[in-house]
């Protein structure tokens, strides 16, 4: 295949022949307009494209005009090599992810001073994260004393002692995560086919250096596989030794977009921004074919037959990602009992109904089902991925619900799930065992919607729940959980405040915070870890500093049963209120009320919206929902949580 399908991002839809015009309209009128900078960023764009899309987004900034509701992030910029052809490209990909970059670029080849100079350009812009893009060429892997076990391990060492020194000193002085990369190896080898095996060599050097600095990202750096980028559309493709000769740029021009593309996902999985739901249509995509007319008898789907194999691949692609934690579900228009058949009764088909956590089978137009999927899931809308063969399906759903994710698809089957898989719309940073499970609990909240509609009354509904809570202080065990929540949640989060993996475990040590970490069970499974909470102790007040909870919990009681808890510990502690504030964004209307529902008492409304509230710590919450709570190490002494 055609390395266009990565360097020209063939899974975006082709730039409208009118860009350059859509542009201009961008400047014009006042209002939010991070809606249309993300919508244009998401088309295919070359370098020339991404530039213009940066200027506009500088233009609207300088106007001091809103780019709500993007995520504004500051990104700094170190490199050994030139970056002046990459920093546009970075802004515009970045606005495909939801993200509102600035950019803050280090002097060029100052990456050591940029990090260990408390009053370098980049440590005194306090960054979000800053990128570190070094090349081979920035770091000690020369091609001296091959055959030398030795000296090819020092060597190694010392590459990775200078990008720990780097990212120690970005940690101290500006407490930024770290965007580090992998190296990507020359292309010209010394010994021909037997350079794996010969230490010293370049594939042997960066090789270990690869492996040993994934191995080092601890949660609270992030890791951009510069190395598998490269390897994907070939190392020969990927360097440029005349670009590098003439102006020291440190790969191909023709890969740019492929690059921050990359970035953009890294980043804005950081921000919470990755998406978590694959909504697959059916006839020729699950299969080949026409279910409602062709029948379970002549659908093309199985071993033996080239596009019946072609979506096999698609659908081992969509079982891997729900091993993994991503939720699947169907849209498709179609008779629901007719297009169930293929998932009950043909013999060579991998998906099955018990994989599929919403089906959506009838004749109401895909964005409307879209809609129904991501309400049935409690999740936003832009958590969903959708793939459909069918290009006018494609195109109402990108007008109708546009911040869904659209996979554009190839004519060949053949080349869906490798399509799927170089999106890159599931980026993850880590795995915990809550990932894992994700697909699990949204298969049991489907199960909890049925008994629902079997039972007579929302509270004799909840009660057959069984709930039971887990409360318990912030530990090292579920520490990356709580993080990963912590950035991830956005709708059911009263302050939206995002800590690091660093951070959070800050928090479990110090005496002025309570720090809470809740799990629920029911009859039908494990929800896992569902809220997060944390307090501070201001004299005789708890402030709430975070409240968040997973919406797939919403409605059922536990806001009430957490604040009873948050009561209970605070009269222990000989505290006098809670203070909770509501800070709101674009994406958390939904918790607006949620201290006066909870009997909170306002105390201050701010112009912009902001509002405070406070509680007596004496009050007696009344639960409506029965639910046990378990407690863990709850509150031993304070200041050891």
């Amino acid at each position: 295949m055609s390395n266009e399908l990565y360097t020209h991002l063939q899974w975006l839809p082709a730039a409208p022949a009118d860009y350059k015009a859509q542009c201009a309209e961008l400047l014009l009128g006042d209002g939010a307009k991070g809606d249309a900078l993300r919508r244009l960023a998401g088309h295919r764009l070359d370098l020339q494209q991404l530039s213009r899309l940066a200027k506009c987004a500088k233009a609207l900034r300088e106007k001091n005009l809103s780019l709500a509701p993007l995520t504004s992030l500051r990104l700094g910029l170190v490199s050994n090599a030139t970056t002046e052809f990459l920093e546009a490209a970075l802004v515009a990909s970045a606005l495909r992810y939801g993200l509102d970059i600035e950019l803050v670029k280090a002097e060029y080849g100052q990456v050591l001073q940029s990090a260990l100079e408390p009053n370098s350009t980049i440590n005194k812009a306090v960054c979000d994260a800053v990128l570190v893009a070094l090349d081979y060429r920035g770091l000690s892997l020369e091609l001296e004393d091959v055959g030398d076990a030795d000296a090819a391990e020092a060597k190694v060492d010392a590459a990775l002692a200078q990008v720990n020194t780097i990212r120690a000193g970005i940690h101290t002085n500006s407490n930024a995560v770290c965007l580090l990369q992998t190296i990507a190896r020359p292309v010209e080898t010394l010994f021909g086919n037997a350079d794996r095996r010969i230490l010293g060599t370049w594939v042997q050097m960066t090789e270990a250096f690869n492996r040993r600095l994934a191995e080092s990202i601890d949660g609270v750096d992030a890791l951009v596989d510069v190395a598998a980028i490269a390897e994907t559309v070939g190392l020969a493709n990927w360097h440029d030794p005349m670009q590098w000769n003439l102006a020291k740029i440190p790969f191909a021009l023709g890969c740019v977009p492929l690059y921050a593309d990359h970035v953009g996902r890294v980043l804005g999985a950081m921000k919470g921004k990755s998406r978590r739901v694959l909504v697959l249509d059916l006839d020729n995509t699950v299969w080949s074919g026409v279910i409602g007319d062709d029948g379970l008898e002549g659908i093309v789907v199985g071993q033996g037959e080239p596009t019946g194999e072609a979506h096999l691949e698609l659908q081992a692609a969509a079982l891997a990602l729900r091993r993994r934690g991503v939720v699947l579900a169907v849209s498709s228009k179609n008779d629901e009992d007719v297009a169930r058949l293929p998932f009950q009764k043909h013999p060579d088909m991998l998906l099955r109904e018990e994989h599929i956590a919403v089906f959506q089978a009838n004749w109401k137009d895909k964005a409307t089902n879209l809609t129904a999927i991501a309400n049935e899931l409690s999740l936003g809308i832009d958590a969903l991925v959708f793939v459909d063969d069918n290009p006018f399906e494609r195109n109402l759903v990108r007008e109708s619900v546009p911040t869904v994710g659209v996979l554009e698809m190839p004519e060949d089957p053949s080349l869906y799930a490798r399509t799927l898989a170089a999106a890159g719309f599931f980026e993850a940073l880590t795995l915990s065992p809550e990932d894992l499970k994700r697909s699990e609990f949204y298969q049991d909240n489907a199960r909890r919607a049925t008994l629902q509609k079997q039972v007579g009354n929302l509270q004799e509904y909840l009660a057959s729940l069984e709930m039971e809570l887990t409360v318990q202080p912030f530990d090292a065990v579920g520490r990356s959980r709580i993080a990963q929540l912590i950035n991830k949640s956005n709708q059911f989060n009263l302050t939206t405040r995002r800590y690091t993996e660093v951070e959070v475990e800050a928090l479990e040590h110090d005496p002025d915070v309570h720090g809470l970490q809740i799990r629920l069970r029911d009859r039908f499974g494990d929800n896992g870890m569902i809220s997060v909470v944390v307090c501070r102790r201001a004299g005789e007040d708890w402030e709430i500093d975070t409240w968040l909870m997973s919406c797939r919990v919403l409605g059922r009681g536990v806001e009430a049963a957490v604040l009873k808890e948050l009561t209970e510990a605070a009269r222990k502690l000989g505290l006098r209120r809670l203070i909770g504030r509501y800070i709101p964004t674009e994406r958390n209307a939904m918790v607006r009320d949620h201290y006066a529902t909870l009997g909170f008492r306002l105390v201050e409304e701010k112009p912009d919206g902001e509002t405070v509230w406070d509680l007596d710590a004496s009050t007696m919450v009344q639960e409506m929902t029965p639910i046990v709570v378990r407690h863990v190490s709850w509150l031993v002494v304070p200041g050891q949580i």
